[in-house]
């Protein structure tokens, strides 16, 4: 179907299969740590506030890292997306359920699986003042598919053949081949409309037609936005907000303690930190389900864990729960599917493996792995990244499944020699986060589809099953949602018996802010759109 590749960094996310992945665990030391810091900090600096923080109508924002590119036809990077997200609107949007609502285009249809036709709003105004017309939504795409701009989101609009505008208010895609996700990829993190004739320019001083407009930009140190008065939309009661970088996330917490910042970024703290922080004065914590899903990824190409006894029993020795409680401080939910428990094809009826020593001891002997004199049935490796986290999480996997004779080694590797190795095959394990691509059906072609192991996927542990193909190429072309969502319900049940995936958890959104700020709602993606609502003492 000509998706993208993906692009996978630890702290980013993204569209449907440029979706990052992410490494999941949490630092245990970081506690004692920032305690020690408050404690610092609020006998020299008692409760002082920077002046920046009383400045009417403006937030102060930590996030950790500079956008690389705000134009939204190329950032790929959260924070890109997570910005673009309040500067630039797509034609259609996304509910909490992941059900595809109006945006720009207040209707469409689709007479055929190869057309689809877009009736845009009427009145919408680009931030400086021109009107919004189907030439500016034929010229966003038509510079992808053309390569006028050179960006990993243009495989995910191949199926397109072309664009047409019959007038300013209606857009006509034609494709190629149906492509059941197609809508997806026209809402936002994904794209964002732009001016017609925008070029490399927009990415420094970005012009949309989303709730907030750009002001200002100092590279590595701030980006300021204010509230767009002529949105379509119902316009934010916040003035400005000013994103702030701070790469070190024990600085940004002693910034929230100390009142010189008003939020602390979304899911940017340790467990450790937002626990230390939740019972200081004039501070509040927003804790809200989410969609990020954790996994221990298994390699069929190894004898071992080609048995899928093997892989079953390393499932029931993975005490999750405990992981949860100890190790995130209870801020995630146990997964049992790569999409979310709120998504309108999530499966609740699939094979569950809760915490059971005893039946994996039995699937491990009826594999032919015996206990030896040592105590030990087989040696494996779990590659990470060299980030902490993980070796906190793979020291307590090691320490669960050494109980069923399983000794785990840990090999942390520095990133891009971590992806390069899982890319390659390289590899008995890994884990990692998958960020957006799972609130998308067709993540399971993208992971599992034995036609889309790398560079042509993410099917790096080459997972081969045909009659799970079969069902794969079914869902992709069938355009009746309820017929798709039996295809997928079967799907989800194949890919629990055979578990390829040792699914972890759905990490929770938490935001850190300032009671200055008030009316959060976090949205199960953990984007920035809760600025469009929130408000200011």
């Amino acid at each position: 179907m000509g998706q993208p590749h993906p692009y996978e960094f630890d702290d980013e996310s993204s569209m449907r299969f440029l979706a990052s992945e992410k490494q999941p665990g949490r630092r245990r030391a970081a506690h004692r740590g920032l305690t020690c810091l408050l404690l610092a900090v609020s006998f020299f600096c008692g409760c002082a506030r920077h002046a920046a923080t009383n400045t009417p109508g403006t937030v102060n924002f930590l996030i950790e890292s500079m956008p690389a590119n705000l134009d939204p036809r190329i950032g790929t990077d959260a924070q890109s997306e997570d910005l673009d997200g309040l500067l630039f609107d797509s034609l259609v949007a996304r509910d909490a359920h992941m059900n595809l609502v109006p945006s720009l285009a207040e209707r469409w249809e689709t007479p055929d699986p190869l057309t689809y036709i877009f009736h845009l709003r009427r009145g919408v105004r680009f931030h400086d003042g021109r009107p919004l017309t189907s030439a500016d939504v034929k010229f966003t795409f038509d510079s992808l598919l053309s390569g006028a701009v050179q960006s990993p989101k243009r495989g995910a609009y191949l199926p397109v053949a072309s664009i047409g505008a019959p007038d300013d208010a209606t857009v006509v895609f034609h494709l190629r081949e149906p492509d059941s996700s197609f809508l997806w990829n026209l809402a936002q993190p994904g794209i964002g409309i732009v001016p017609a004739g925008s070029g490399p320019q927009l990415g420094r001083n970005p012009i949309g037609t989303g709730p907030f407009r750009f002001v200002s930009m100092i590279p590595d140190e701030e980006i300021v936005l204010e509230r767009n008065p002529g949105y379509f939309g119902a316009a934010p009661r916040i003035e400005r907000v000013r994103f702030r970088v701070v790469p070190e996330a024990v600085v940004r917490a002693l910034e929230l303690r100390k009142g010189t910042a008003d939020v602390g970024g979304v899911n940017s703290l340790t467990p450790d930190m937002v626990e230390a922080l939740a019972g200081q004065p004039g501070i509040a914590v927003e804790d809200q389900p989410g969609t990020q899903v954790a996994y221990i990824a298994f390699n069929f190409e190894d004898s071992a864990l080609s048995r899928r006894e093997v892989r079953q029993a390393l499932a029931y020795a993975t005490d999750r729960e405990s992981l949860v409680r100890y190790l995130l401080r209870g801020q995630a939910r146990l997964a049992d599917s790569l999409l979310p428990p709120n998504h309108w094809a999530y499966e609740q009826n699939v094979k569950r493996y809760p915490y059971d020593p005893a039946r994996a001891n039995q699937l491990l002997d009826a594999a032919g792995f015996p206990r030896g004199p040592d105590g030990v049935r087989l040696h494996l490796t779990l590659k990470t990244s060299t980030e902490e986290s993980t070796r906190v999480l793979g020291e307590a996997l090691a320490n669960q499944w050494r109980r069923v004779g399983v000794v785990l080694d840990l090999h942390s590797l520095e990133t891009a020699t971590f992806y390069s190795d899982i890319a390659r095959g390289s590899f008995q394990l890994y884990t990692l986060r998958w960020i957006g691509a799972n609130n998308d059906p067709d993540i399971y072609s993208y992971a599992f589809s034995s036609r889309r192991m790398p560079p042509d996927g993410a099917n790096r542990g080459h997972y081969r099953n045909p009659s799970l193909d079969a069902l794969l190429d079914q869902q992709r072309a069938e355009m009746d949602l309820a017929k798709r969502k039996i295809l997928l319900s079967e799907i989800q049940k194949i890919v629990a018996e055979d578990e390829p995936y040792i699914l972890l958890w759905y990490v929770d959104n938490v935001c850190v802010h300032r009671t200055r700020i008030r009316d959060i709602i976090l949205s199960p993606a953990g984007s920035y759109d809760f600025l469009e609502r929130a408000a200011l003492k």
